[in-house]
């Protein structure tokens, strides 16, 4: 067994969930539900077991490094990631209309590696031969992830919102009626962000450490540093205008939705778009 067939095994498992979860959206019937998380925490396990035996045939192949260091790995590890962070969500509040909103990042995530990408182990390139690789890019993703599930449930906010506007604030029937409340949601996506920001603080931090080890310097208005810079700073004026303005609802809902869209692109945008130091990471 390969961890390519695991992959698969793993994205199959998240499209499973993602139809399940819609299917829960239409029908509201609970078992079908819980079948969208089961599905999401079976592929999350098959993930894990995967990404684990990826890393023992780098070593067979006598590469011996995480499997961390290219594109296709980092989507994988992203994917991850997500799911992860929805798990722990899912087993802590257990609103599994999140589920839907969330969990296809991770397939599409999953479909484009396992179709798009380049799925071959290859030696390190001098860049990435050191202990920072895991610090950074664990702590990164992380928050990353932590991102995408604020932008899942801000989407969630504002279709919830609209909806108690147009009607008045009536008592949500329907699909409404398994969206969290609004002063939920609107929490929920604040506490992702908590989450989020000081792994990506962490991050930017491991990753200039990283690059002085490197490259010799600490920063060098790289692409992706200016882009991981303007991510930072969209956050931080979240937990500003939250903390020190008040700012709730929708908002903030449209922040975090701008703010993970600056994420995609710092991640994905900047390695296949633009040329830096860090061109290596769209191989």
């Amino acid at each position: 067994m390969s961890s390519s067939f695991l992959f698969n095994v793993a994205t199959l498992s998240y499209l499973v969930s993602m139809v399940v979860f819609f299917a829960f959206l239409g029908s509201r019937n609970k078992t079908i539900g819980l079948a969208g998380s089961i599905a999401a925490s079976f592929g999350l396990i098959v993930q894990t077991a995967a990404i684990g035996l990826r890393w023992k045939e780098s070593y067979d192949l006598g590469h011996g490094h995480a499997p961390l260091s290219n594109l296709y790995e980092s989507v994988v590890f992203f994917a991850w990631t997500i799911i992860f962070i929805y798990v722990l969500i899912d087993f802590r509040y257990k609103y599994r209309a999140v589920g839907a909103f969330v969990v296809p990042f991770a397939f599409l995530g999953m479909a484009w590696a396992q179709l798009g990408l380049n799925s071959g182990i290859e030696p390190l390139v001098p860049a990435l031969q050191s202990n920072w690789l895991l610090y950074h890019v664990i702590t990164c993703f992380l928050g990353y992830a932590a991102f995408a599930v604020a932008c899942g449930v801000s989407i969630m906010y504002l279709i919830k919102s609209k909806y108690e506007v147009g009607n008045g604030n009536a008592k949500s029937g329907g699909i409404m009626s398994l969206f969290p409340s609004t002063k939920f949601l609107d929490d929920l996506n604040y506490k992702a962000i908590m989450l989020g920001f000081p792994l990506l603080t962490l991050g930017i931090i491991t990753g200039a450490a990283w690059a002085d080890y490197a490259w010799g310097s600490y920063w060098s208005w790289d692409p992706k540093e200016t882009w991981s810079l303007i991510v930072w700073f969209i956050y931080a004026a979240f937990l500003h205008a939250r903390i020190t303005r008040g700012w709730v609802g929708r908002r903030a809902a449209i922040l975090s939705i701008i703010g993970f869209a600056a994420t995609i692109f710092c991640y994905l945008g900047v390695n296949l778009l633009l040329s830096g130091l860090h061109s290596y990471g769209g191989g």
